[in-house]
């Protein structure tokens, strides 16, 4: 059973057509990447799949079920980290995670051993505001993660970090798979897609435009790089 179904997805606003008929699948323990461009529409794709949005058209199916109307049964067995961490406020990052944890009945030991899985044992006492970027992303990951979800949703989580700090966390995602779980990932950096994706849908302005591994894609198209694969689509140079 494929882990995801998408069909035929469709999302307008106003005169904006930010999905245009987006179909993809995504098997069972997948490490799957959205990648393209800002303002490509890989955002409001995963927000559609994670039943955050209603789409105008389409099908979706998750772990075999509907998300939509809102799937409480589907919760449990997802976990979510949003582009833009969403943390309560004045708590530490010991705090932040036992109250996630708690949201799902998950015991304050399983919490506190996944600060020491991201590498937050150091920073437990201190708040969330003043934590470094890749911290509070890292943490925003173990949040995800605290309840052992099947199936993960990763928004843009290396976005704004500097170049060490995403490669730090490249391992942390990595290790998400090997551990079992289906990974859908959306990012507009097409290193890391080439990195960590085993498949890649390369979006831009709201269609897929190819869907295959990264190296099957370069290959097909005799480039050197995904870069080069968008230029070769699109005739435009990658923009992030």
């Amino acid at each position: 059973m494929a882990a995801i179904e998408v069909r035929g997805l469709v999302k307008t606003y106003g005169a904006l057509r930010a999905v245009d008929d987006v179909s993809f699948s995504v098997a069972e323990g997948e490490f799957f990447g959205i990648i393209g461009p800002n303002g490509a529409g890989k955002t409001t794709v995963l927000e559609l799949v994670e039943g955050l949005r209603a789409p105008d058209s389409g099908e979706i199916r998750v772990l075999g079920q509907k998300v939509r109307p809102r799937n409480a049964a589907l919760m449990p067995r997802i976990g979510v980290q949003l582009q833009a961490s969403s943390f309560f406020e004045r708590l530490t990052a010991r705090e932040q995670i036992r109250t996630f944890a708690a949201l799902y009945d998950v015991s304050t030991a399983r919490a506190d051993a996944w600060l020491e899985r991201v590498g937050l044992v150091e920073k437990a006492g201190t708040r969330v505001e003043d934590l470094s970027g890749g911290q509070a992303q890292r943490l925003s990951i173990a949040c995800a993660l605290v309840h052992d979800p099947e199936l993960v949703f990763l928004d843009e989580p290396t976005a704004s970090l500097d170049p060490q700090a995403r490669h730090n966390l490249w391992d942390l995602l990595r290790g998400i798979q090997h551990a079992g779980r289906t990974v859908v990932l959306t990012t507009h950096y097409m290193e890391e897609a080439e990195a960590l994706c085993e498949r890649i849908a390369l979006m831009d302005q709201g269609r897929i435009l190819e869907l295959d591994s990264p190296r099957a894609l370069i290959e097909r198209l005799g480039v050197e790089s995904l870069d080069d694969v968008f230029l070769e689509l699109t005739g435009r140079a990658y923009r992030t």
